[in-house]
């Protein structure tokens, strides 16, 4: 059989499994198209399919009852949308949609569920990804308790950098404002103080990181501890 039938898409999950278990997985993973603000899933809503981005993020937000949401997650290709599948739950409080469009293969929840409970390597693979994304909850629950905003918006940028394997993306004040759960004045202000120093560049709609030395410096501690647990836990 020709090797390249096989080949791993850009997702560094699946690039990480062992060719045997790709190619399992193979016939089972579709690639679609995610558009902004495509919603994935809903709170408390069956989780019918897992989603393994390529060229396209997706947000993991909670919300209350006026309306307000802030996110707890962020997916790009290094993970996977879907994690309740795998942990029994099937369903889940937050609320997952497309933040930035792209590629992803898709896969039928009830098949990754069954190959999870066999075990093996894609069990083990994805349970270090599940502790890596529970590392980013945590610190981000601190982060946003202790950090101002300009050190929050640092590390969300270069978190979305790193995701997209870019330095620059389209994103909007007010959708930033939404997922750091502070008000529009507030990221105003702290992307003027970015721009004035030369580390970003904002303009309609789309970010750009100048200097991304300075704008780690910027960050509060978190982007490195999320960053050196993803590396630390699966080689990313």
């Amino acid at each position: 059989m020709n090797e390249n039938t096989f080949k791993p898409q850009v997702n560094r999950l699946l690039t990480a499994l062992p060719a045997s278990d790709y190619q399992r997985l193979f016939p089972h993973l579709k690639l679609v198209s995610l558009s902004t603000r495509q919603v994935i899933y809903e709170p408390g809503e069956p989780i019918a399919h897992v989603y393994f981005p390529q060229y396209a993020v997706v947000s993991l937000v909670s919300s209350i009852k006026d309306g307000s949401m802030m996110e707890v997650g962020i997916v790009s290709n290094e993970g996977m949308i879907g994690i309740p599948v795998i942990l029994g739950g099937n369903t889940t409080t937050t609320k997952a949609f497309v933040q930035v469009s792209g590629t992803a293969m898709q896969m039928d929840a009830d098949v990754l569920k069954t190959e999870f409970n066999q075990g093996g390597a894609i069990q083990n693979l994805l349970l270090r990804y599940v502790q890596a994304a529970y590392t980013e909850l945590v610190q981000g629950c601190a982060c946003n308790r202790f950090h101002t905003v300009e050190q929050r918006l640092a590390r969300w940028l270069l978190t979305v950098s790193d995701r997209l394997q870019l330095e620059d993306f389209p994103l909007t004040q007010e959708f930033i404002a939404q997922m750091l759960g502070v008000r529009r004045s507030g990221v105003t202000v702290a992307a003027n103080t970015l721009s004035k120093t030369g580390m970003i560049r904002y303009q309609r709609g789309h970010i750009s990181i100048l200097n991304r030395e300075d704008l780690s410096a910027t960050s509060c501690e978190c982007y490195g501890v999320i960053r050196g647990e993803f590396t630390r836990l699966l080689g990313n």
